[in-house]
């Protein structure tokens, strides 16, 4: 794998609306409208990241009668997130607040 395909796929986590609708797609399936209603975004906007989230497979689509169904992709983005979550709860065990010198 080149650096660019790093960049690209990170770059989706860094984003802070594309990170928000990972981690509340880490919780249930949802649809547009829920994320939307869950971030007070603007749908339009929602429905942009949900485009690059889907083209980078980090999150999976279904149609479910009219609506369309998001998901986060259980094969790798899932066990990333958990990785993750363990690195933060042996190296921050008092939550992230930049006192670290990496996040300040």
């Amino acid at each position: 794998m080149n650096s660019k395909s790093y960049h690209y796929f990170f770059m989706n986590f860094a984003n802070k609306t594309k990170l928000d609708i990972i981690l509340a797609l880490k919780e249930r399936d949802m649809s547009v409208n829920e994320l939307v209603n869950d971030s007070g975004e603007e749908q339009s906007n929602i429905s942009h990241h949900l485009k690059d989230l889907t083209l980078c497979k980090i999150v999976n689509v279904k149609q479910k009668g009219k609506q369309r169904i998001y998901s986060l992709n259980k094969q790798t983005v899932v066990p990333m997130l958990k990785l993750v979550e363990k690195h933060s709860k042996l190296n921050c065990p008092e939550g992230c607040n930049k006192i670290c010198p990496g996040c300040s």
